[in-house]
């Protein structure tokens, strides 16, 4: 492929690159035909939604490509710097950050675009606590005190400090950096009185909150979240009783591309509830594809995270991978139900300007790895050929008789 003639060289994983291309095709289809009620109410057009989707994908792809070809040991460097400006940069937002849907969540960039600090946070600590558990031993682990400042408060302050205005992002981080810290082999004394010490500190923040409200404007949103959950009657559950109509309605083959009617009661059908309008379109059959996909994808990052040479690729694969398939899956358990409506995009799918750049910032930070496996199997096996021919070309020692004698 060429871009402003030059070639635009991928590497890495084949099969990570289609199937993240395949679901940003089936994405953009589904973005394009959700956003007609939304343009209609808003006076807005469903082509400039689509055209500022396909660029939102585009840049994304070029990040993928440009973060791919780069040394996957310099996140590790890169996580170590960014983890106090990220921190200070949340603060920020939380103080004085972008209000939207009641969510002082984004901040706003130069050229006008909002943007997520939350997710940017989420990419930046699973690689420094990778890096982290990588240069660390298991016996050099096993002191809680003595680790505390440099691997757990990190953590806190960054889940801390997105919890007042994002619950589930906040939950999510917590989670997965807890999974990677076992899996790093972080010791089971010390994940107790973690994961202890955490459920003490949410419930207190709980009730501080709901004691003194003017903490967080999300606390009524969150209490009638969890009273329509539960079968109260409020916004969220009629979002909720509309998507699984949809999907109902979607049997085992769909409506067909664009002829969704549902979507049309969504407020968040290109969004939060874009799952509920493939399935009305594309049937069981579609939406079963996009779970497959991602079940595929998360397959194909749990090989890179295998067959990565070091501690530190093996962790940071497995940590983005899981960020993304927790992301997946709390989308999916939404339009189903079986959680709390949460503001979680289904990745390279929903709509959404930070959603898209930074899974494709992790997908290229996953590919890099890859791509640095492979090229250091590719380097041993020409070594191992020069090597074979160098001997096999060498010419034979031949004793003359006649000299000796």
């Amino acid at each position: 492929m060429k871009l402003l003639g030059k070639d635009i060289v991928v590497e890495g994983d084949r099969g990570l690159w289609l199937l993240s291309g395949l679901l940003a095709v089936i994405g953009t289809l589904t973005v394009y035909s959700a956003s007609s009620n939304l343009a209609f109410n808003q006076g807005g057009s469903t082509i400039t939604d689509l055209l500022k989707h396909s660029a939102f994908l585009f840049s994304g792809f070029l990040i993928a490509v440009f973060v791919h070809r780069m040394n996957y040991r310099l996140f590790g460097t890169f996580a170590k710097l960014l983890i106090i400006p990220v921190i200070l940069l949340l603060i920020y937002t939380l103080v004085n950050g972008v209000n939207i849907s009641n969510a002082a969540r984004w901040i706003r960039l130069p050229f006008g675009q909002t943007f997520q600090p939350s997710a940017l946070a989420a990419i930046v600590l699973i690689a420094y606590v990778a890096r982290y558990l990588a240069v660390h031993s298991k016996e050099e682990l096993r002191g809680f005190r003595k680790h505390f400042i440099g691997l757990i408060l990190p953590i806190l302050l960054v889940v801390g400090f997105i919890l007042p205005a994002n619950f589930s992002t906040a939950a999510l981080i917590f989670g997965v950096s807890y999974l990677l810290l076992f899996i790093g082999g972080y010791p089971l004394r010390n994940l107790l009185i973690l994961a202890v010490s955490g459920i003490i500190a949410l419930s207190l923040f709980i009730a501080l909150v709901f004691t003194f409200p003017e903490i967080s404007n999300r606390v009524e949103t969150w209490k009638v979240r969890m009273e329509s959950f539960w079968g109260g009657e409020s916004a969220e559950n009629y979002q909720v009783t509309k998507a699984k109509m949809a999907i109902a309605e979607g049997q085992i083959f769909g409506k067909g591309p664009g002829k969704a009617v549902l979507k049309n009661f969504l407020p968040q059908s290109n969004s939060d509830f874009i799952f509920a309008v493939i399935a009305e379109e594309l049937g069981t059959f579609g939406a079963g594809l996009v779970i497959v996909i991602y079940i595929w994808i998360i397959f194909r990052i749990l090989t890179i995270a295998n067959r990565a040479r070091s501690s530190f690729g093996s962790m940071l694969s497995l940590g983005l991978g899981l960020i993304i398939l927790a992301q997946a899956l709390v989308n999916l358990s939404v339009a189903v139900n079986l959680i709390p409506v949460t503001g979680q995009t289904l990745p390279l799918v929903s709509k959404g300007g930070t959603s898209v750049w930074m899974t494709s910032l992790s997908l290229g930070m996953i590919l890099s790895v890859s791509r640095s496996e492979r090229s250091e199997v590719e380097d041993a096996s020409d070594s191992a050929e020069d090597t074979s021919g160098a001997i096999e070309n060498e010419e034979p020692l031949i004793l003359d008789a006649d000299a000796t004698n």
